[in-house]
């Protein structure tokens, strides 16, 4: 079902259901309340890349956002994908690289 809002980070059509998440420009660990909808493949880019102290003290705004250039790579890229796509293994990779850094 279709929720009639576009996503701000990648402009899409926003569908109802497990690809929509809520990403707080300002993150809750620093003290930020408002929360905006977002496709999720989006929300998990964005703490991809940017760290909480990153997010909070420049890439608080979405024309910020759009202007980091992995971010922009990333929106140029999924603006052809549907709007329920996800990609669980572009998140499952990065924790295991993680992983297997630790040791």
């Amino acid at each position: 079902m279709m929720c009639n809002e576009i996503c701000p980070l990648c402009n899409r059509v926003m569908i109802e259901g497990k690809s929509i998440d809520y990403h707080h420009l300002i993150p809750k660990a620093k003290k930020g309340k408002e929360a905006e909808k977002i496709h999720r493949i989006c929300h998990v880019k964005i703490h991809s890349c940017l760290s909480e102290n990153e997010l909070q003290k420049y890439y608080y705004t979405w024309s910020r956002l759009l202007s980091h250039e992995e971010i922009q790579k990333f929106v140029k890229w999924v603006s052809k994908k549907h709007p329920e796509y996800y990609d669980s293994s572009r998140d499952t990779k990065k924790r295991n690289k993680k992983r297997n850094n630790r040791f």
